[in-house]
C-alpha cells in the first residue's frame, strides 16, 4: 500500500498543477547538473539543501545515511504524490526528476517506509511545462482507452469472485480468484492513483497503518486459503470489494497520465514483481504469483510499446535492448503456464530458490534498461 495519491475530487485541478513526473534510479540517463536538490534522508530527520526554486525539470538527488530503507516523496500539500522514489536502502543513492508548475509542495523521506513521513516545505516558483508531441498524445489516448478497458473489464471477473464468496463457496471462489485481479495488477500505477481505493481492495495485513480494517482481495485470499473457510464477515467483504471496485472504473479513466508517466509505471510495475511477486509475499496464501507476475509485466510492456515509436527515435538501442529483455522475461514465464495465452500457472510454492533467483534476474535484467525509458521518450 502507498501513500495517498489523486482523488477523483483532485484529479482534475492536477491536470493544472502537474504536467509530466519521472522517477529514475542513479544509473539512469537522468542528467544531473549542479541545480539538483540535494535530500540527505536521515533516521531522525531529511535535510533538502534548498527549499525554494524555479518550475520546470527538478531533479532530487537523493542519499540515505541513516540505518533503514526509506522512500523520499514529493507531495502536494494535501498529501497527492506529484512523484516518489522507494526503496533506497541505507548508504545508497537515487535521483529522483519532475516536471512541476508553480506552487507549494512537500518533500517528505520515510525512514522505515512507515508512516507519515519526515517533510520540509518547498515552493516552486515561475517556469513553462514541456511540450508534447502527437506522437505523445497519441500514446497518452491509447494508454487510457487500455486502463478504461482494464477497469470495466475487470468487474465482472471479480463479480464471479465475489458471488461465490456469498454463497459460500469456497473452492469456486478460489477458482475465480486469481483471474479477477488481472486487470487490477495490468494497471495498478493508475489502479493506485487514488490511493483511498488502493488500501481498501489490495493491501496485506503487514501493510496495514494503525486503527485500519483489513479488507479487499488478500483478506478474502487469507480465508480461503489459510483459514479454509470463510468468516461470518466474508458476504461483507464481498459487498465491500464490488463497490470499491466500481468506484474504481468510475474514477480510472480521470487519472492523471503523462508519457512519462506511463513510462515511469512500467518501471513501477517492474518494481512491484521484484518487491511482491518474486518473493513471494504478495499471494502468501494462495501462491498464485506468477498470474500477478504476467499481468505486471503485460501492463508494463504495453505502455512500453506504445512509447516505442517516440522511444525508438531517440534511443534506438535501448529499444533494441527493451525488446530483447521482454522477450526473455515473457519466454521464462512460458515455462510456467498450462498453455500459450493461460493464466494457469505453476502454484507459487513450488518454484524453487533456484527458480525464484532466476526469475529475479530476469526482472532485473529487464528493470533496469527500462528506467531509462522515460528519460529517452523526452529527449
Amino acid at each position: 500500500m502507498r501513500p495517498v495519491r489523486l482523488s477523483v475530487a483532485t484529479a482534475i485541478a492536477a491536470v493544472a498543477a502537474l504536467t509530466a513526473v519521472t522517477g529514475c534510479a542513479e544509473k539512469s540517463d537522468t542528467k544531473a547538473g549542479d541545480g539538483a536538490v540535494q535530500v540527505t534522508a536521515k533516521d531522525d530527520s531529511c535535510e533538502v539543501s534548498r527549499t525554494e526554486f524555479p518550475a520546470g525539470h527538478v531533479e532530487l538527488a537523493v542519499e540515505n545515511k541513516g540505518s533503514k530503507v526509506t522512500e523520499v516523496y514529493v507531495l502536494f500539500p494535501d498529501d497527492r504524490i506529484v512523484t516518489e522514489r522507494e526503496n533506497i536502502g541505507p548508504g545508497t543513492k537515487a535521483k529522483v526528476t519532475a516536471e512541476v508548475k508553480a506552487g507549494t509542495y512537500e518533500i517528505a523521506c520515510k525512514p522505515g517506509m512507515k508512516g507519515d513521513g519526515i517533510r520540509q516545505k518547498i515552493t516552486v516558483t515561475g517556469g513553462t511545462a514541456a511540450k508534447r508531441s502527437p506522437e505523445m498524445d497519441a500514446a497518452v489516448a491509447a494508454y487510457r482507452k487500455y486502463a478504461q478497458t482494464q477497469a470495466d473489464e475487470t468487474l465482472p471477473l471479480v463479480k464471479v469472485f465475489t458471488d461465490a464468496v456469498r454463497a459460500g463457496d469456497v473452492e469456486a471462489a478460489k477458482k475465480a480468484y486469481a483471474t479477477s485481479r488481472i486487470g487490477w495488477e495490468r494497471t495498478e500505477p493508475v489502479a493506485e492513483s487514488f490511493g483511498d481505493i488502493d488500501p481498501k481492495v489490495d493491501v496485506r495485513a503487514d501493510g496495514l497503518e494503525d486503527g485500519q480494517k483489513w479488507t479487499g482481495w488478500h483478506r478474502l485470499e487469507k480465508e480461503l486459503w489459510q483459514d479454509k473457510k470463510l468468516g461470518p464477515d466474508a458476504k461483507a467483504l464481498a459487498d465491500a470489494l464490488d463497490t470499491d471496485l466500481t468506484d474504481w472504473q468510475t474514477r480510472v479513466g480521470k487519472a492523471e497520465i503523462t508519457p512519462t508517466s506511463m513510462a515511469n509505471g512500467a518501471k513501477e510495475l517492474l518494481d512491484e514483481v521484484a518487491s511482491g511477486k518474486v518473493t513471494g509475499e504478495e499471494e502468501r496464501y494462495s501462491h498464485t504469483d506468477l498470474v500477478d507476475f504476467k499481468a505486471n509485466v503485460e501492463g508494463a510492456q504495453h505502455s512500453y510499446e506504445l512509447l516505442k515509436p517516440v522511444a525508438s527515435k531517440n534511443d534506438p538501442a535501448l529499444v533494441t535492448e527493451l525488446d530483447k529483455r521482454f522477450a526473455a522475461i515473457n519466454t521464462l514465464l512460458d515455462t510456467y503456464r498450462a498453455a500459450p495465452d493461460s493464466y494457469d500457472f505453476t502454484s507459487y510454492e513450488k518454484v524453487g530458490e533456484a527458480q525464484r533467483k532466476e526469475l529475479s534476474d530476469g526482472v532485473n535484467a529487464l528493470a533496469e534498461p527500462l528506467s531509462k525509458l522515460a528519460a529517452a521518450v523526452v529527449k
